[in-house]
């Protein structure tokens, strides 16, 4: 191009071309230096994280007890000991519904009211700001509806993020949710109870009861708790943080387009409950290496990160372990990690985190599941590609993803 330019340019301007091509070629040769630097660096980083992972893996293996076996009161629910290896979050085999019915977080609300996303039936409950963020707040024996605009399907999932009292409260329960728009415990509906202490089943030909062993106890009172839900027809799984405390093949959820749910707090100074977060999720039947062959990708919001950063969460475990299973299986299998955000932010905040999250999704696969990192590249994509439009909480919910995609 500058060849064919210098035809047509007067004699003058020739000392200035050559200068323009002079910088042209520093420029780029000062860019390519830094980009060897850049891969450098990426290299000795890559390499210290698989080091250190591989490290850990080897201690925390070491400390392990081995794996339970299933049944339907989980084994794993008899360790006292907090989470301290991801031997222990082997057994936590949760993936969360793809396609999401409802979600809020309350971000959207105004303090001082009810939670517009939800079905206001009884008590004394209002959105409040702790420690930063807006949460539903229950100050006496409270009841709500979850709507999901539909019959429920018949996979599902319900993952509820709570704050019990930081002290043993109000009999034995701190919430209870069961499907439909009123309290049944019949034959054919039961009812699921969450406290510290414990988790019931009343109703459902499927009455029992699990305790939470002493020393788990106080990790669950007056901290973020995750209560997960897993319905897959008549089965029945639930979760507790790390641990799974049921593992129930026949079981009675009602499939309705609400779900009830109790919050018992109580107006006794420091004796309420917070609810940060629900979520509920169809379940789609895709499984991963079918769907690369027929869409040539595959969507999933099971792999979870830390707000506003790219650390993995321990619970994103079982679809790293399908993730990696698939590309052992399938030797020519090659894919690119795709990391999404919703519009919260600005665009180049929420690219620059997109990248880095699917980056680091790479380096776990790496790094935890021995998979070769040529056969993975990676690429962030930030807001501007959402699965569906960014109006509403379950949207933005929605879009907030990882993709894998067939190379």
């Amino acid at each position: 191009m500058l060849a064919a330019l210098s035809v047509s340019l007067p004699a003058t301007a020739a000392p200035q071309l050559g200068s323009l091509k002079k910088k042209a070629e520093e420029a780029a040769k000062k860019k390519l230096e830094e980009a060897t630097k850049k891969a450098s660096a990426d290299s000795a980083k890559a390499k210290a994280a698989a080091d250190s992972a591989k490290a850990k893996s080897a201690g925390d293996s070491a400390k392990a007890a081995p794996a339970a076996g299933a049944s339907n009161v989980d084994a794993a629910s008899a360790s006292g000991a907090p989470p301290a290896s991801a031997k222990i979050w082997d057994n936590y085999d949760f993936v969360p519904g793809n396609k999401v019915i409802f979600f809020t977080d309350f971000s959207e609300d105004r303090v001082g009211n009810f939670a517009r996303g939800l079905k206001f039936v009884a008590g004394q409950m209002d959105v409040v700001e702790r420690d930063g963020i807006k949460v539903l707040r229950a100050t006496d024996r409270s009841e709500f509806r979850i709507p999901v605009g539909k019959q429920l399907p018949q996979r599902f999932t319900l993952e509820i993020d709570i704050i019990a009292p930081p002290e043993p409260c109000c009999g034995y329960e701190v919430f209870s949710v069961e499907g439909g728009p009123n309290r049944d415990r019949g034959a054919e509906s039961a009812e699921i109870h969450w406290h510290p202490s414990g988790v019931v089943i009343i109703g459902g030909d499927n009455n029992q009861t699990v305790n939470m062993p002493e020393a788990a106890r106080p990790q669950l009172m007056g901290k973020p708790v995750h209560v997960r839900i897993l319905m897959d027809s008549a089965y029945f799984k639930m979760y507790v943080n790390e641990r799974r405390m049921y593992n129930v093949p026949e079981f009675k959820f009602r499939r309705d387009s609400v779900i009830l749910m109790h919050v018992f707090g109580s107006p006794e100074d420091n004796m309420a409950v917070f609810i940060t977060s629900i979520r509920v999720a169809e379940s789609e039947t895709d499984v991963l290496y079918d769907a690369l062959a027929s869409k040539g990708r595959w969507a999933t919001q099971g792999i979870l990160f830390a707000t506003g950063k790219a650390d993995l969460q321990p619970e994103s475990r079982p679809v790293l372990k399908e993730i990696a299973a698939t590309l052992k299986e399938h030797a020519d299998l090659k894919i690119l990690i795709e990391g999404h955000t919703d519009n919260v932010g600005s665009s180049a905040s929420n690219l620059t985190l997109s990248d880095a999250r699917a980056a680091a999704v790479k380096a776990a696969l790496v790094a935890d599941f021995g998979v070769a990192a040529d056969r993975m590249s990676t690429k962030g994509f930030g807001d501007t590609k959402p699965s569906v439009p960014n109006a509403t909480p379950v949207g933005r919910a929605q879009n907030r993803r990882v993709e894998i995609v067939k190379q």
